[in-house]
C-alpha cells in the first residue's frame, strides 16, 4: 500500500468516529479544547489499537490462506464500506441533550466506532504490511478528525454526520476493489 492509499484508509476508518464526534459536538453546550482532546484521544487510541489486534489475529491465519487473501480483504472492506453507507441513511433519534465525556460513556463509543478498524487489521495481516506506521497514521488521523468533529458539531450540527459516513463507506469500497484487482494481477 502506498502512502495515499494508507491515508485514505485511515480517513475512511475514522469516519465513524468523526460522525460520532460531530454528534458529541452538537450536544456539548460550549466548545472547549479539553473536550475535543478527550474525544480525540479515546477514538484515536481505539482506532490505533484495534487494527493491531486484528493484525495479530489475522497473522495466525494468513499463511494458511494466502491464495485467497485478496478476496478476504475485498469482502471485509466492501462489507464495512456498505455498512457505513447504509448507516449514513439512518436517522439518529437517539442523540441526547448532552453527552457525557466520562470513561463509562466514552469507552463503548470508542469501541463501537473502532470495530471496522479491527476488521481492517485482519486484512492488513493478509496483505503482509508493516503494521506500526499504519496504526500510528490511523490513530493520528482519527484523533485529528475526532477533535475537529467536536468543533464542527457545535457549528453545523448533525446534518454533516451522514455525509461523512457515506464518504467513508465509498472510500472503503474503492480500496476493497483496488485490493482485489491488485491481488488478481499478482
Amino acid at each position: 500500500m502506498n502512502i495515499l492509499s494508507l491515508f485514505l484508509l485511515a480517513t475512511a476508518l475514522a469516519m465513524d468516529a468523526f460522525a460520532v464526534a460531530i454528534c458529541i459536538g452538537v450536544t456539548v453546550p460550549k466548545f472547549r479544547i479539553k473536550n475535543a482532546i478527550i474525544v480525540g484521544l479515546y477514538f484515536g487510541l481505539f482506532q490505533a489499537a484495534m487494527p493491531l489486534v486484528g493484525y495479530y489475529v489475522g497473522d495466525v491465519f494468513a499463511e494458511r490462506i494466502t491464495f485467497y487473501d485478496h478476496w478476504i480483504v475485498f469482502v471485509l472492506l466492501t462489507f464495512l464500506g456498505g455498512k457505513m453507507i447504509v448507516e449514513s441513511f439512518k436517522k439518529d433519534n437517539d442523540i441526547k441533550k448532552e453527552v457525557s465525556l466520562g470513561f463509562m460513556a466514552m469507552l463503548p463509543l470508542a469501541f463501537a466506532t473502532s470495530i471496522d478498524a479491527l476488521a481492517a487489521g485482519v486484512s492488513f495481516a493478509f496483505s503482509r504490511v508493516n503494521i506500526v506506521p499504519i496504526i500510528i497514521l490511523i490513530g493520528v488521523v482519527t484523533f485529528t478528525l475526532s477533535a475537529v468533529g467536536v468543533k464542527i458539531g457545535g457549528i453545523v450540527g448533525v446534518k454533516f454526520k451522514s455525509k461523512a459516513e457515506f464518504g467513508g463507506g465509498i472510500v472503503l469500497i474503492i480500496l476493497a476493489v483496488h485490493a482485489l484487482i491488485e491481488g488478481l494481477i499478482s
